[in-house]
């Protein structure tokens, strides 16, 4: 398994570098603080190049300076009065978490930003319940070096397990307390018996689009089922980190326990006239076929025939009441995930960040990967390149240091005067091209 107790590890990997992260971006400037530093500088072109040389190096400790006070006016403002007001300095960092890493400068703080991460919890509403779920799970991926990321973990699972069983609580905050919790567990967890406990709960949550009892497709609204996607999504995320053999224990066509719900059930889930439902019990299924038959190759051999037909007809379904873009996306899907279950074809990936090249291979890499997009968005390249946890994971080594030389970016008083090289070399063809005209024109 990949990362810190984790059973699995078969993602290859090619060694090279990785990208550089942009500053702190506010909600009111996208482009920050430390960027204005670079912007006031930039424009001075009397400086000979050395000199600008130098200058550069001034300008990183600038940049730097900037970005590391504007993180801590974003830090100060959890705790200011206005809901408003913090929800925006909850963005602001959750932004920055996603584009910059900062394991030194985040350790420093972590008990200021996990007690606010746990009052909004508390007593936020909405959308800043769901900005400090995620902003629980970025503050693991920047701690992920530490030990204080389990002990962050602890400290905040009790309340988001609060909040994912809370029916009064909205739809969305529910939903990114489910991405938290598995999250935070597939990152940093270590304890079976915590991975089995939030397996329960997510198991519980999703099952509201069981069909009923009499067979009849259950009556779930988009935010429901939304939540529904996710607390499958999540769930099926733990699975990835147990060990074939107890998933094979505790999962089977009719095989009942309290951890896990038999296959059947979760057959059901692709009825669901949701796609984002249907997306989710797909990827769960697929993930569960390849630990199944990791341990066992005739894995639910005899079921299987019935889960193909149902497969074949998602992979081809051509109803006129869905959507033309979500009939696109779920053949697609489906496609892949026929072609695995029935015929055994593995599904590759390589991705590309900086130099280096990200080799994923199976449903259960793909599901990490997937997760941790969700989660880092554009960052996730900045992340792979530099961030520990993450390279552990997806077993990408030891960070790749680039030469000096070839991560340096030209100088602003060297690209001018390139330009006006080139604007020089174009008049002068310019005027080439006219003589010879006149020349043909004699």
């Amino acid at each position: 398994m990949p990362g810190k107790g984790y059973r699995r590890g078969k993602y290859g990997h090619q060694q090279g570098g990785g990208k550089r992260a942009d500053a702190y971006a506010s909600d009111d400037d996208s482009q920050g603080d430390a960027c204005s530093v670079t912007s006031g500088q930039s424009d001075n072109r009397s400086l000979l190049e050395d000199v600008a040389n130098d200058n550069n190096e001034v300008d990183e400790i600038s940049q730097q300076e900037s970005f590391e006070e504007a993180l801590k006016e974003a830090i100060d403002g959890l705790g200011q009065k206005s809901a408003k007001g913090r929800l925006g300095c909850f963005h602001g960092l959750e932004k920055t978490f996603a584009i910059k890493y900062a394991p030194e400068f985040v350790e420093d703080r972590k008990m200021t930003i996990t007690d606010s991460i746990e009052r909004s919890l508390r007593k936020g509403r909405g959308d800043e319940q769901s900005s400090a779920a995620r902003l629980s799970t970025l503050l693991c991926v920047q701690l992920g070096v530490f030990e204080s990321a389990e002990t962050v973990c602890r400290e905040v699972k009790s309340t988001l397990v609060l909040i994912a069983n809370d029916n009064a609580a909205s739809a969305t905050g529910r939903s990114e307390c489910c991405w938290a919790l598995g999250m935070n567990c597939f990152l940093v967890g270590d304890d079976p018996t915590d991975t089995i406990e939030i397996a329960q709960l997510l198991s519980n949550i999703f099952a509201g689009s069981y069909l009923k009892g009499n067979g009849a497709l259950p009556t779930v609204s988009v935010e429901m089922a939304a939540l529904h996607a996710a607390a499958i999504s999540s769930w099926t995320l733990l699975l990835t980190i147990m060990a074939p053999s107890d998933v094979y224990a505790l999962l089977g066509t009719e095989r009942t326990n309290n951890f896990m719900p038999p296959l059947t059930r979760l057959a059901e889930l692709l009825q669901s006239p949701h796609l984002d439902v249907r997306l989710s019990a797909g990827e769960a299924l697929a993930v569960i076929f390849e630990l199944g038959r990791e341990y066992d190759e005739d894995f639910e051999q005899e079921w299987t025939l019935d889960l193909i037909d149902i497969l074949k007809d998602l992979a081809t379904d051509s109803n006129k009441f869905r959507a033309k873009k979500d009939r696109k996306q779920q053949r697609a899907n489906f496609r892949d995930i026929l072609h695995y279950i029935e015929e055994g074809d593995i599904p590759e990936t390589h991705i590309r960040f900086g130099s280096e090249t990200l080799y994923l291979e199976g449903w259960c890499a793909r599901t990490q990967y997937n997760a941790c997009c969700r989660l880092l968005g554009p960052g996730i390249n900045v992340h792979l390149a530099d961030n520990f946890l993450l390279r552990k994971i997806f077993h990408l080594g030891d960070k790749v240091i680039e030469p000096v030389a070839a991560s340096r970016k030209t100088s602003k008083l060297k690209r001018t005067m390139n330009a006006a090289a080139f604007k020089a070399r174009t008049v002068q063809r310019s005027k080439a091209r006219d003589k010879r005209s006149a020349a043909f024109a004699i």
